[in-house]
C-alpha cells in the first residue's frame, strides 16, 4: 500500500514550517555560538586582591592548590570560604551543585561573575575575563560558576588568590550517553546515524562518522578533558595526557564525582567550612527513565575505550577521592551523609507536591521549567506544594528553581538564551 502524501495547503503549510524551522534553528545556532562580545585589547593588568570576602587577609603565604586545607581558621573556629571558582562540567549534576552555589551566594550578598547575554561564558571557546558581564581590571569577584571551556590562567587573572578551585567528574561511559542523547540534534555528525539505537551504531565504527573538525563534535569525544581546557582528540597513549591530569590536580582543590554525590558534596562542606544547610539539594535537569539507555557490558566498555583519555582522568581523580575520604574517616563520612539525606528527605517532604520529579508538561508553574533539549522534553522537574510552612517557603522556591530563572532572579539579562527558548517554544507547533 502507498503511503499517503498530503496534498495542496495542507502539503504547503508542512513544507513552509519546516523550511522555516530549519532556518530559524540554523540561525540561532550560529547565534548562539558566535554572538560573542568584542575582546578587551591591551586590557591593563591590575593584581587581584589575596581575598574578596568580608574576612580580613591572613598574614600569611597561600598554599598551593593541591595542598590539604580547609576554610580559614581564626581562632578555635573556621569561617566560610567566600571565594569559589567551581568549574561546571557538563552532563555531571553540575546544574545541582549550581543551585547550591547559587544559594549560598545569595545568602552572603556575594558578587558573582556571570556571563553577559547567556548562561554560559560563550562556550565552547576558551574563557576569557572580557566576557565577565561589567568586567574591569582590578574588580573583585567572590564565585564564578557558569559553563566555560576552562582556561586557568585567565581565571586566575579574575578571581582572588584565595579562591578555592572546585570541579566534578563522572564515569565517562554514562556520560558519553547522557551527552549523546542530550545534544543528539545539535551535533551534525549524527545525523547520518540510522536505526533505532544511533549511539550504539556510533560506538560500533566511532571513527566512520566522528570529526575532529565537526561543529559540536566535542560533546560526543572525551567531553570532561575537552571542558576542562585540553585537547580531547589527543592519542591517549600521548605523554601529554599524563600531564594535563597532573596540571588538573595542581589546579583544584577539590574534584567531586557524580557517583559519590552526597560523599563528595561533605567533602566540599568541610573545604569551605559551610553548613549542613548550605549543600541540602534536589536533583536539578534529572531525564526520565524511559530516555536513559541501559548500557550493556559491551557498550559501555565501546563508550569507555572510545572516551579513553576521559577514563584516565576519571580513574586518577576516583583514587584521589577516597584518600580525601579516608582522611575524613569513613566512619565520620557515613553518619555525615546519612544526616545529608534525612535532611534533603525533609525537605522533600516539605517542599515536593507528590514528593518527586514530573514530566515537564506536568509542571505547573512556568517559573519552575528546567530547560529541555531541542525538540524532546525528557528534563524532568517539579511542583511545590501550595502550603509550606513560611519558614521553608524561600528555601523550597530557591531549592526548586531551575539554572535560567535563577539567575535571571539574580539581574542577569539573559536575552540570547530567552531568544533561543522562544524560539525552540515556536518550533513545538
Amino acid at each position: 500500500m502507498s503511503a499517503i502524501v498530503p496534498k495542496g495547503k495542507n502539503w504547503r503549510s508542512m513544507y513552509k514550517g519546516l523550511v522555516l524551522g530549519t532556518l530559524l534553528t540554523s540561525f540561532m545556532l550560529l547565534l548562539y555560538s558566535y554572538a560573542i562580545p568584542p575582546m578587551q585589547g591591551n586590557m591593563n593588568e591590575i593584581s587581584v586582591p589575596y581575598s574578596c570576602s568580608s574576612y580580613p587577609a591572613q598574614a600569611r603565604n597561600f598554599p598551593p592548590a593541591n595542598a590539604t586545607q580547609s576554610a580559614t581558621v581564626y581562632g578555635s573556629r573556621c569561617v566560610p570560604q567566600l571565594d569559589i571558582m567551581f568549574m561546571k562540567t557538563h552532563k555531571t549534576a553540575s546544574s545541582t551543585i549550581l543551585n547550591i552555589i547559587f544559594r549560598f551566594g545569595e545568602k552572603h550578598r556575594l558578587k558573582f561573575a556571570f556571563p553577559s547575554g547567556r548562561n554560559d561564558f560563550y562556550y565552547p571557546s576558551y574563557f576569557e575575563r572580557s566576557l565577565v558581564k561589567d568586567y574591569r581590571p582590578g574588580m573583585c569577584f567572590n564565585i564564578i560558576c557558569n559553563h566555560m571551556r576552562f582556561h586557568y590562567t585567565e581565571v586566575r587573572k579574575l578571581v582572588p588568590v584565595d579562591t578555592m578551585f572546585i570541579t566534578i567528574l563522572r564515569d565517562p561511559a554514562y556520560l558519553f550517553e547522557s551527552s549523546f542523547h542530550y545534544f543528539l540534534r545539535l551535533i551534525p555528525i549524527t545525523w547520518k546515524l540510522s536505526g533505532e539505537d544511533k549511539m550504539a551504531e556510533f560506538l560500533r565504527d566511532p571513527w566512520r562518522y566522528y570529526n575532529p573538525n565537526g561543529y559540536n563534535s566535542h560533546y560526543l569525544h572525551n567531553l570532561l578533558f575537552f571542558d576542562l581546557g585540553y585537547d580531547n582528540n589527543l592519542n591517549a597513549e600521548s605523554t601529554l595526557v599524563e600531564e594535563h591530569i597532573h596540571e588538573i590536580e595542581e589546579h583544584f582543590d577539590l574534584v567531586m564525582l557524580l557517583e559519590y554525590f552526597d560523599e563528595s558534596l561533605i567533602l566540599l562542606r568541610e573545604l569551605l567550612c559551610w553548613e549542613l544547610e548550605d549543600i541540602l539539594y534536589f536533583k536539578l535537569n534529572a531525564r526520565k527513565d524511559s530516555s536513559v539507555s541501559r548500557l550493556s557490558s559491551d557498550v559501555y566498555e565501546k563508550a569507555t575505550s572510545w572516551n579513553q583519555i576521559d577514563a584516565k582522568l576519571y580513574h586518577h581523580f576516583n583514587a584521589t577521592f577516597w584518600r580525601k575520604v579516608d582522611a575524613y574517616g569513613r566512619g565520620r563520612m557515613q553518619k555525615d551523609v546519612d544526616e545529608l539525606r534525612k535532611k534533603n528527605n525533609m525537605m522533600i517532604s516539605i517542599c515536593i507536591d507528590g514528593g518527586e520529579a514530573v514530566d515537564a508538561k506536568a509542571i505547573k508553574d512556568s517559573s519552575m521549567q528546567p530547560w529541555q533539549p531541542l525538540w524532546d522534553k525528557s528534563i524532568l522537574g517539579y511542583n511545590l506544594k501550595k502550603k509550606i510552612d513560611k519558614k521553608y517557603r524561600k528555601l523550597c522556591r530557591k531549592m526548586l528553581t531551575p539554572e535560567i530563572q535563577y539567575m535571571t532572579k539574580l539581574g542577569v539579562n539573559l536575552w540570547v538564551t530567552n531568544l533561543w527558548r522562544s524560539i525552540q517554544d515556536f518550533l513545538k507547533w
